[in-house]
């Protein structure tokens, strides 16, 4: 059974582990959002923000660049260039997300896989025998009927408004697509930018300042595990999954406000 199911949202959040993981992520988040720094660099820390998500988020689906070259534009594989371009135009896309997030969700993959699927591949859900990539090794996604309905679950979940952790909310949205592999590939890329896309949209960062995909890379260790914790849809696997998106989003905070410290030090 999906873990999103009817009123899932308020179940999850209440699971052991996952309060006290949102509260601590959520006093990190608000220690960078009141950063002095920020009252004339936001913009700044917003675009060293995309640019080292991006690089994250490829650096998970398997390219091999060094951030140094996605700087300057040299050498890029076909997904550090999807994910600058989903980076690029997120912002874009956060108000249309909770009104048509099948539509969003479209569009990131045209921008995710330009350079990688054929052009009538763009934008279309995969279908039965096409082939998904799996660079966290879960197995097999579910049918294309299926995922299908799964992504109508999801929809609704992004479309409703809710007391519900933006945190929490994030994670299942990340959760869902990775297990989904919807489009078969840059779902990944598609996925971390949906969980960010969804913190931005509810409030938790508004500017855009965490790096949701850094903190995914650097608890690398930690992602597949906690996937696996996901997919089993006990209440210890989808609260341990909550948890570490949680753990990861204030990794990524934390990277941000060492920028916003070293601003300030000049």
């Amino acid at each position: 059974m999906s873990a999103v199911s009817a009123d899932p949202l308020r179940r999850i959040a209440e699971l052991p582990g996952v309060d006290e993981a949102v509260q601590e992520t959520r006093s990190i988040v608000d220690r960078l959002l009141g950063h002095r720094v920020l009252r004339r660099r936001s913009s700044d820390i917003s675009m060293q923000a995309a640019l080292r998500g991006a690089h994250a988020s490829a650096t998970l689906a398997g390219a091999d660049v060094p951030i140094e070259q996605v700087r300057t534009g040299e050498g890029q594989d076909p997904r550090v260039r999807g994910s600058l371009r989903v980076s690029g135009e997120l912002g874009s896309l956060v108000e249309t997300w909770p009104k048509a997030p099948r539509q969003v969700l479209a569009r990131l993959h045209v921008l995710a896989a330009a350079d990688a699927v054929p052009t009538d591949s763009l934008g279309r859900p995969r279908m039965d025998g096409e082939p998904a990539e799996d660079p966290l090794g879960i197995g097999a996604p579910p049918s294309a009927a299926e995922a299908s309905a799964r992504l109508d679950a999801l929809g609704q979940i992004v479309s409703t408004r809710s007391q519900t952790p933006a945190l929490v909310v994030g994670a299942i949205v990340h959760g869902e697509l990775m297990a989904l592999r919807p489009f078969g590939w840059g779902d990944g890329i598609i996925a971390r930018s949906a969980e960010r896309m969804t913190l931005i949209e509810r409030g938790l960062d508004p500017k855009s300042l965490v790096p949701t995909e850094l903190g995914h890379q650097e608890l690398e260790a930690e992602y597949g595990p906690a996937l696996h914790g996901y997919l089993s849809g006990t209440a210890e696997g989808v609260g341990g999954w909550v948890a570490y998106c949680a753990r990861a989003v204030a990794s990524g905070a934390r990277d941000s406000l060492a920028a916003c410290e070293a601003l300030k030090r000049g």
